[in-house]
């Protein structure tokens, strides 16, 4: 015998409306579209109802996202569904290297190299961007810059 569900999903008819706004348009990310499918497909009031591994399966993910969409939606209604939650440690979050630092790292990198060195390295880029930028840049952070600006170039 089968466990009852804890979550059950009676969507009314604006809300079922928003979430088919929402699939048809463009500019939605693949995590919301998931999570609105996902609540069209359980949703009791409207249509034939899936079981919780049917919809996964459907919508071509784990049951365990089903189980948290479901309870983000018991908890927060649609809004919470739609919101995508950033991690703090994200790359967008904490970025260092703003236009003005690029543009300077890669004026650096494409001037002449120092006295005694051929090219210009990380290191050697590193220690002058200290002098030149207000805020110390990582290696890292240099490499990154100059990568996503040789990438983009074309040949």
């Amino acid at each position: 015998m089968a466990r009852p569900k804890k979550y059950i999903v009676i969507l009314t008819d604006s809300e079922l409306k928003e979430l088919q706004s929402l699939l048809r348009k463009k500019n939605t990310s693949h995590t919301i579209r998931s999570r609105c499918q996902i609540l069209i497909d359980l949703d009791e009031a409207h249509g034939k109802v899936l079981t919780h591994e049917q919809c996964a399966k459907s919508n071509g993910v784990c049951i365990a996202t089903v189980h948290n969409t479901l309870k983000t939606y018991a908890s927060g209604g649609i809004p919470a569904i739609v919101k995508l939650k950033r991690n703090v440690n994200s790359d967008q979050a904490r970025r260092l290297v703003d236009g003005r630092a690029e543009a300077k790292i890669i004026e650096l990198a494409c001037g002449p190299a120092p006295d005694g060195h051929v090219r210009w390295t990380l290191r050697l880029l590193e220690e002058k961007s200290r002098v030149v930028l207000d805020t110390p840049v990582s290696r890292e952070a240099i490499r990154r810059t100059l990568k996503k600006r040789t990438s983009a170039s074309p040949q």
